[in-house]
């Protein structure tokens, strides 16, 4: 197994778009110094469309680290990235959590915090992950359409910035008065599962990680590396229902609801009553209707040293 250490000067880029990306940019290049991690190149990127581009020229220029600070979005965007070059000429994916949620980090237990992130960058060790697709679009955490779609609309920037984490539960409250039911049709492309007609749904999601939403839980048993995807369909019930939905969330139980659906699969299809939109990881970046599909060891990253859950299957 290859060492971090032998991977070679690295490529640093910070959305600087991020909640705390601006004022990390100095501070992670110290940090990376400090712990011994050799940059060769460091870019702040205030337009986040150009992101991939960024990261490809990292690719191109040589280096095998590269470095991605920013929220969840920025970080499967930065995925997506990587797990298209052909390897072995593939860089290993390093993670700032530099956004409000930090689901991914979280999924990895990489620490908040530069310094304890560069910390892990220079002492960790490399495994290889699942990432999902939506189509083509790339996602870490959570695929989902319905209500976290108006969840990421309710939370501009500006409500991130000033209440970071406690944003969501808020911005949930009003996502749901306003939703409007939808019907989907599921199918199952591998032939595992019979096609499904669902009616009066509140969310569709679709998990490739284990939390998305500021530290709910996709399922109890979901991972990163698992090689499926965790479906869940919540139907819009009564108040009192979400209520006890809300309740367990974190600990991903919720999938035990009568008033839940739950499947896991390696890709589906969704179709639904007219085109609705897809959140990516906070990112509304797809349209139904969308296959969504587990590309398997996608892509390397750097994780503690301490964490047994996650581990290297390929070389």
């Amino acid at each position: 197994m290859r060492a971090v250490a032998e991977l070679g000067p690295a490529a640093l880029v910070i959305n600087t778009a991020s909640r705390l990306g601006a004022e990390a940019f100095p501070a992670a290049q110290e940090a990376l110094h400090r712990h011994g991690v050799v940059l060769k190149a460091a870019r702040a990127v205030t337009d986040p469309s150009t992101l991939p581009d960024v990261v490809r020229e990292a690719v191109d220029s040589g280096a095998r680290l590269v470095v991605v600070g920013g929220g969840d979005g920025t970080t499967s965007c930065a995925a997506g990235v990587l797990a298209d070059v052909p390897k072995p000429d593939g860089a290993v994916l390093g993670v700032l959590p530099l956004g409000t949620a930090n689901d991914f980090a979280r999924s990895l237990d990489i620490p908040k915090g530069v310094d304890a992130a560069s910390q892990v960058l220079a002492t960790g060790k490399i495994v290889d992950i699942d990432i999902g697709r939506a189509n083509t679009a790339p996602f870490l955490n959570l695929a989902s359409i319905g209500l976290s779609v108006r969840v990421a609309r309710v939370l501009k920037q500006d409500l991130k910035r000033r209440f970071g984490p406690a944003a969501y539960p808020f911005a949930g409250l009003i996502a749901f008065k306003q939703h409007r039911p939808f019907s989907a049709r599921l199918e199952f492309p591998a032939g595992d599962l019979d096609r499904l007609e669902l009616d009066d749904l509140l969310q569709v999601g679709i998990g490739n990680g284990r939390y998305y939403g500021g530290g709910a839980t996709v399922a109890p048993g979901a991972s990163v590396d698992d090689h499926v995807l965790d479906v869940f369909a919540i139907e819009k019930g009564r108040l009192r229902d979400h209520v006890s939905i809300a309740t367990l969330l974190k600990s991903g139980r919720f999938i035990e609801h009568e008033k839940v659906q739950h499947f896991t699969t390696t890709e589906v299809v969704v179709t639904t009553d007219g085109n609705q939109p897809v959140n990516l990881d906070g990112e509304i970046a797809a349209t139904t209707p969308a296959r969504f599909s587990v590309q398997p060891n996608a892509i390397d990253v750097v994780v503690p040293q301490h964490l047994t859950d996650v581990r290297r299957e390929r070389e």
